[in-house]
């Protein structure tokens, strides 16, 4: 017997705790594939996992075709997607994230489902037609990010008409995140409708408006929570899960390069750096040299925006709408693959890491998936040698 209830996602019962996806190949198979082989559920960030495979990486070095380097990326992501079901075993669930922003998103979702993942989890704008993305996989659990409760209206009104429903939602808090986060400008992220208590209150209000009974969504909270005392709050106060970001991607089996990890552990939550981002979203990183620097000179970076498709230094037109790209003056200038590529690689001094604003749970120490499991859950604090 335990104290929580079962997170019921794809026909299966897991532990209540969501590993969020975390890209430039952060949360890649080793990082996804631990988390799920402890019962619960690992995600794979799907955006150019190219950079952990070395000979697909010379493939596409100083490289001009677009279209090779996306064929390159759905190999990688096939790949990881394997990797991460193996090392599972069987247990858990292996969802991938895809940003409804990045311009191959249909070719990410359809990839991942062919190559087995068993959830699909989309952010960074409505994901209204992910129901037609994935018809022929009826299987694959849909999980929609959303921030707040007229979002998730507008979403799963839209989905009841194509006759379908999301399995569960993620409520992702724009104030506490890390990454891109869910709202429409900086002075928008601690509006206080955003607040979980109140989005999940209007969200079972919701379900009981339009009549979903035991088929309504799984409802999960993202953003801040950190801690044993936050999981057994939020599931003790209307939340089905919790996802958490950051402190998985500071443990042993997270992909990312060791000073990546470093940087992370070592930033100040309260110093955090808030900035829009190349695809006009904001984001939440740590504030190093670089990104210091770079907001210093934005604004005289965005008086001389221009429209070129030159200044795509990757030439992979990676993201529908790119402030460098097309030339955007309200969006961020910079190329974000190069610097997400960077931090992943744990160049400090090139690279944007980003962070959610929460302190980590052991410190300056890193440790297992299985240790932060066990602490999340049973507020279990590990050993010291």
């Amino acid at each position: 017997m335990t104290w929580f209830k079962s997170l019921k996602l794809a026909g299966r019962e897991l532990l209540p705790i969501v590993q969020g996806g975390m890209g430039v190949g952060v949360s890649a198979h080793r990082l996804a594939g631990a988390v799920a082989s402890q019962n619960a559920v690992g995600t794979i960030a799907s955006i150019d996992l190219r950079h952990h495979h070395p000979d697909l990486l010379e493939q596409t070095e100083k490289c001009n075709d677009r279209d090779l380097i996306d064929r390159v990326n759905l190999l990688a992501l096939d790949r990881e997607i394997r990797a991460a079901l193996d090392t599972a075993q069987g247990r858990g669930l292996v969802a991938v994230n895809v940003m409804k922003a990045v311009r191959g998103h249909p070719a990410l979702v359809r990839q991942a489902c062919e190559s087995g993942a068993q959830a699909i989890v989309m952010g960074a704008g409505l994901p209204m037609d992910l129901p037609e993305m994935t018809a022929d996989f009826p299987k694959v659990a849909l999980v929609p990010i959303l921030s707040e409760a007229r979002g998730v209206a507008v979403v799963l009104k839209k989905w009841m008409k194509k006759g379908r429903m999301a399995d569960a939602v993620v409520i992702e808090h724009p104030g506490y995140a890390g990454g891109h986060l869910g709202a429409a400008r900086l002075d928008d992220i601690h509006h206080e409708r955003f607040d979980f208590q109140r989005v999940l209150a209007e969200c079972h209000t919701l379900f009981d408006e339009l009549q979903l009974g035991q088929d309504a969504p799984k409802l999960i909270v993202a953003g801040g929570v950190g801690s044993h005392d936050q999981v057994r709050h939020w599931l003790a106060h209307g939340a089905d899960g919790v996802q958490v970001g950051t402190a998985f991607a500071v443990t042993h089996e997270g992909d990312a390069h060791e000073n990546f990890k470093r940087v992370l552990i070592d930033a100040d939550p309260a110093e955090l750096a808030e900035f829009t981002s190349v695809a006009g979203l904001p984001a939440r990183a740590v504030a190093t040299p670089w990104l210091t620097r770079y907001l210093r000179q934005e604004k005289t970076l965005q008086a001389g925006t221009r429209c070129d498709p030159r200044r795509c230094s990757q030439r992979m037109d990676c993201l529908t709408q790119c402030g460098l790209r097309d030339g955007l003056s309200r969006f961020g200038q910079f190329c974000i693959d190069l610097k997400l590529a960077a931090a992943l690689r744990g160049e400090v001094s090139r690279g944007l890491f980003f962070r959610g604003a929460s302190k980590l749970p052991f410190g300056s120490a890193m440790r297992s998936v299985r240790e932060l499991m066990d602490y999340l859950l049973h507020g279990q604090m590990p050993v010291t040698a």
